[in-house]
């Protein structure tokens, strides 16, 4: 027992020892359920979840693997492996925290460790109406998937741009602060009040200040955030902040949604022509449409949902989005895109988004459904000569709802030069099994 003498591995060995041990007295119940009293109306859940991907097509032009040229190449990855342990421990008070790792590929550090995504306790003052809570969290804006349920998206991922401070001032996505949440008749509410976390610990950290805005190293102000739902038809949970990507036809839903954050003096720039720092605010507002109903009499469903962002991070501020980044860097300095897969998908500039998907019949093929989908992100912003478009379409094969299901996406973005006016366009190919319990 000579490793338990290695503080690792004593965590490692006492979460594994918590996992067993909730497992043996959730014996006779449904799912991991630990029982804290005698009705179960206290209790504590564990779920899971592992997204898998295969994945071939082009790189940007340029990108190089540890100084080699490569055009392109395929690879299997871990996007995402997630644990929750939550519920309400008493009739008032309610604990929620997710550990789990990220976009783990062959170029990644090995032997990740698990992360603390959340942990938070929430206080029920009025039930129904108002909680308040405090801690490492998702209750944030400016749209519905600035937090999703990762189980439960459509397609291949949800759309990223909407979680707009990702691992800059945040933990992917979270953020410590204190939040109120609650029902008011159809109105559904989140504001919290946030934290931001330190930019010098991003690996998107750049010191260097230029005519381009970039987040501020100084120390940040306090960040402002909310987002509202009107629930026209059936009403949704808010039990956790994570929002549903489709019910496959469970409920009739019809929500209209706007929210908006703010941070002042997040982002900082030098003035035109001078060497003076000039700081501006970061505000971003959103309004978005979500429709997912059941639609036929054997387990059909239809999915929609549009959304409109107005993104203000400063001038000419802009970001790429590179989902498991397949490289690790790029010899040709004109392309905006970076190396690997990336593409622009955030910045200073007006978002359109829309997913269209539809679930057909139960036990199509033996005992599975197909739902197909689509899905656009497009963007005007000030650091780009033109619109940036982004595709993404496929179908998931519905194993056993969300819980086992293998999704085929074909997605195609744009490359854009610093030297040129015009784009290419590049596609790749995911294929997608992931297991939620």
């Amino acid at each position: 027992m000579k490793f338990l003498n290695r503080p690792i591995a004593l965590m490692r060995f006492k979460f594994l020892f918590v996992l067993v041990w909730l497992s043996l007295s959730a014996s006779g119940q449904q799912g991991l359920v630990f029982k804290l009293n005698e009705s179960g109306s206290s209790y504590l859940k564990v779920t899971g979840a592992a997204q898998i991907w295969l994945r071939t097509g082009p790189f940007n032009p340029g990108s190089t693997i540890f100084g080699y040229p490569r055009s392109g190449g395929s690879d299997v990855d871990i996007r995402r492996f997630r644990i929750q342990l939550f519920g309400p421990v008493s009739e008032r008070v309610f604990f929620y925290s997710q550990l789990g790792e990220n976009n783990f590929n062959s170029i990644s550090d090995r032997k990740p460790s698990f992360f603390v995504h959340d942990v938070n306790g929430e206080y029920v003052l009025v039930p129904g109406k108002l909680n308040i809570g405090a801690g490492l969290n998702g209750w944030s804006g400016p749209l519905r998937f600035s937090a999703p349920s990762v189980g439960t998206i459509m397609g291949l991922d949800a759309p990223l741009y909407q979680q707009t401070t990702n691992d800059i001032t945040d933990q992917f996505l979270r953020k410590l602060g204190i939040f109120a949440k609650g029902k008011l008749g159809i109105l559904d509410y989140r504001v919290m009040l946030a934290q931001p976390m330190a930019f010098q610990k991003s690996v998107q950290y750049n010191p260097v200040i230029s005519e381009r805005s970039e987040f501020s190293s100084a120390p940040p102000h306090w960040q402002s955030n909310a987002y509202f739902q009107l629930q026209f038809l059936d009403r949704e949970t808010n039990l956790t902040s994570y929002t549903t990507g489709t019910y496959l036809g469970k409920k009739k839903v019809f929500n209209v949604g706007f929210g908006a954050v703010f941070q002042k003096d997040a982002m900082w720039h030098y003035a035109s022509g001078t060497k003076d720092t000039l700081h501006s605010n970061l505000t971003e507002l959103g309004v978005d449409v979500y429709y997912d109903v059941p639609a036929g009499q054997n387990g059909e469903a239809f999915h929609f949902y549009g959304a409109y962002a107005n993104l203000n991070y400063g001038p000419q501020y802009l970001r790429n989005l590179n989902v498991l980044n397949p490289a690790t860097g790029i010899s040709n300095p004109s392309v905006i895109n970076g190396p690997g897969r990336g593409f622009p998908a955030y910045g200073t500039g007006s978002v359109w988004y829309a997913q269209i998907g539809y679930k057909l019949r139960d036990n199509l093929i033996g005992g599975l459904s197909l739902m197909p989908y689509f899905s656009v992100q497009a963007a005007d912003f000030e650091a780009l000569p033109s619109l940036m478009t982004y595709y993404s379409t496929g179908f998931t094969t519905l194993i056993n709802g969300h819980n086992s299901k293998v999704t085929f996406a074909y997605e195609n973005r744009p490359v854009f030069f610093k030297d040129r006016t015009d784009t290419e366009r590049l596609s790749n190919f995911i294929c997608q099994y992931q297991i939620f319990f």
